[in-house]
């Protein structure tokens, strides 16, 4: 298990995303750690590196820019961003929770799969973090509204480290796209099940090449109500442990019958 509880006023709270330095999600997600403690760090990508997945660049050399006191960037992925902000920014006390987010949109179903905002947490959590994942839906063609996330997202923090999880769990929390003041509450729930890839644009460019633009149409699978699409879609809150061990081991019995 992690060390929790945890004090988050004696904290040492590392904050990243995938967004990138300058995005609006992580001025929220900075605003939440100060709110939570006096020690918060920054380390986040230069560019905005959604869908980046778990990547991690190990064929060119990564530039480390401080921007102020406790606040840098990398040049690379969220990925990246976690593993110099704990073994080289922070080796000498290591940050004792780490946030990632608010991300630009929400990361429920697979989205987990393809998100740099989980990755981050995944990163920390193999280095020994315990890290919570924060995202905000919203509907196309709408404003992001933040307000969800800056009126919730501390008391979502508060209450997830008054409990202890396992060492290769991390947490993923979604945000609704509905004002702070009509969240219909916090849910802890299963992932559900939505894919994109059905929707795929097919174009020339200017100089007679084709391309393939891949849309956000998603096929929904499973969105029953105790899913974190229900939820999200719905007016709550989602909170969805995330287990590392990809390992299914009922098939690891049948298996092994199989290679007697």
């Amino acid at each position: 298990m992690f060390d929790l509880p945890l004090d988050l006023s004696q904290a040492r709270i590392l904050v990243t995303n995938d967004d990138g330095i300058h995005a609006q999600g992580l001025k929220v997600l900075e605003s939440i750690a100060r709110s939570l403690s006096d020690d918060v760090w920054v380390v986040a990508p230069e560019m905005e590196q959604s869908a980046a997945s778990h990547s991690l660049t190990i064929n060119r050399p990564l530039r480390l820019r401080k921007l102020d006191e406790r606040r840098y960037t990398v040049d690379g992925t969220p990925t990246d961003c976690v593993l110099l902000a704990v073994n080289h920014v922070m080796k000498d006390a290591r940050p004792t929770l780490l946030l990632s987010g608010v991300n630009q949109g929400s990361n429920i179903g697979e989205d987990v799969t393809y998100s740099g905002t989980i990755a981050a947490a995944m990163e920390a959590t193999l280095l020994n973090v315990p890290a919570i994942a924060m995202s905000q839906h919203y509907e196309p063609g709408h404003p992001i509204d933040w307000s969800v996330a800056e009126a919730h997202g501390a008391e979502v923090v508060r209450k997830a480290v008054t409990v202890a999880w396992p060492k290769n769990v991390l947490l993923n929390v979604n945000f609704p796209a509905r004002a702070a003041g009509e969240v219909t509450g916090i849910q802890v729930v299963r992932h559900g099940k939505r894919k994109i890839g059905d929707e795929l644009f097919e174009r020339v460019d200017p100089r007679g090449k084709p391309y393939i633009w891949i849309g956000t149409l998603r096929g929904e699978a499973d969105v029953a109500d105790d899913t974190d699409i229900h939820v999200v879609f719905n007016g709550g809150i989602s909170v969805t442990p995330i287990y590392l061990d990809l390992t299914h081991t009922p098939t690891l019995q049948t298996l092994r019958q199989a290679f007697v």
